[in-house]
């Protein structure tokens, strides 16, 4: 019972942190990345070899093919990037649209949001009731990333 409480609190928690990021809920390429991303926080090897694990993965589970949701995912990523909330996205992968860089390819992506859902729940379940956009990214301390999470 435990496990599966922690199951759905972990895909609450992906979803939000979706939505804080700009990610729009109507795409396709939203559910493949929640997918994915859940995934990957339970085996992050899988990031290595997305088009290998992870995306032939996620097409069986939504019934389709692996190169629908590749580019799924890549659409779903490039329209938060340009539309997503810019201090969110510098929190989360230290650059946004908006400072000359490039947005991060799918699977530096997957595995960026995977390292901080595993982060935020390796102290148990953190409570996702009372959670806003505001909570959960990473700050950059002397080149370094460090991980918080605040309620």
């Amino acid at each position: 019972m435990k496990k599966m409480c922690e199951s759905l609190e972990k895909q609450m928690y992906v979803t939000k942190l979706l939505l804080s990021l700009g990610v729009p809920a109507h795409l396709k390429g939203y559910h493949y990345l929640r997918s994915a991303i859940l995934r990957s926080e339970q085996d992050i090897e899988v990031v290595s070899s997305v088009t290998k694990l992870l995306y032939p993965d996620v097409a069986r589970e939504y019934n389709t093919s692996v190169q629908k949701v590749e580019r799924a995912i890549r659409n779903a990523i490039e329209v938060s990037w340009m539309r997503g909330n810019i201090e969110s996205m510098e929190e989360m992968f230290g650059f946004s649209a908006h400072s000359g860089k490039g947005r991060p390819t799918n699977s530096e992506y997957i595995a960026r949001v995977a390292d901080a859902v595993h982060l935020a729940f390796l102290g148990g379940v953190p409570d996702t009731g009372k959670m806003n956009k505001q909570e959960i990214y990473p700050r950059r301390l002397g080149g370094d990333i460090s991980f918080f999470y605040r309620i």
